[in-house]
């Protein structure tokens, strides 16, 4: 009855706005970092690295990251971990994966793989950007990127001055691919 009074009116409606939805998440390339300080959320980019989602996904599914260090941490770089031995000289017993450039950037969020001066090492090290970090970009694998929770990677115990290398650091305590997740 309303409208028909405003259309007699000579006033014309707007239609009515049309509610974006927004798409559920796809779990399958969604992981959870959690932490002593609660639950870090990262989207997976396996269209920008295959094979490098491919190995973490495997490696979070086998339980590889749970309790292992993050044993560098740079206050305004990153934070890095995945090394079970808590040196930075540790990996899986999986292969290496080959660098997998893109055109994408290291921002704040980032996750990317760890790596020696092979570009061809990455294994099971990964890291995670504090800041935006440009001189790493198409030199080391964008991976991932942090959709909430960055103030919890924020507050990862920071490491020496220089080196970066952490004692009694802090520990994942479970990653895993949220589709495993009850």
């Amino acid at each position: 009855m309303y409208r028909r009074t405003l259309m007699a009116s000579g006033i014309a409606l707007a239609a009515a706005p049309a509610f974006a939805q927004t798409p559920a998440p796809d779990l399958e390339n969604t992981l959870y970092l959690d932490l002593k300080q609660g639950r870090v959320v990262i989207r997976l980019l396996p269209e920008v690295a295959p094979a490098t989602v491919a190995q973490i996904k495997t490696l979070a599914r086998q339980g590889f990251y749970d309790n292992t260090p993050f044993h560098r941490v740079i206050e305004g770089f990153m934070a890095q971990g995945g090394d079970p031995t808590g040196t930075g000289g540790g990996g899986s017993k999986l292969p290496n994966v080959p660098l997998e450039t893109s055109q994408r950037h290291f921002l704040r969020g980032t996750c990317g793989m760890a790596r020696t001066n092979d570009p061809n090492s990455g294994n099971s090290q990964f890291f995670i950007m504090f800041a935006p970090g440009a001189s790493l970009d198409g030199k080391y694998t964008i991976w991932g990127q942090v959709v909430t929770g960055m103030e919890l990677v924020d507050q990862i115990k920071r490491g020496a001055p220089g080196s970066g290398t952490v004692s009694d650091p802090d520990k994942i305590v479970h990653l895993r691919v949220a589709a495993d997740v009850k």
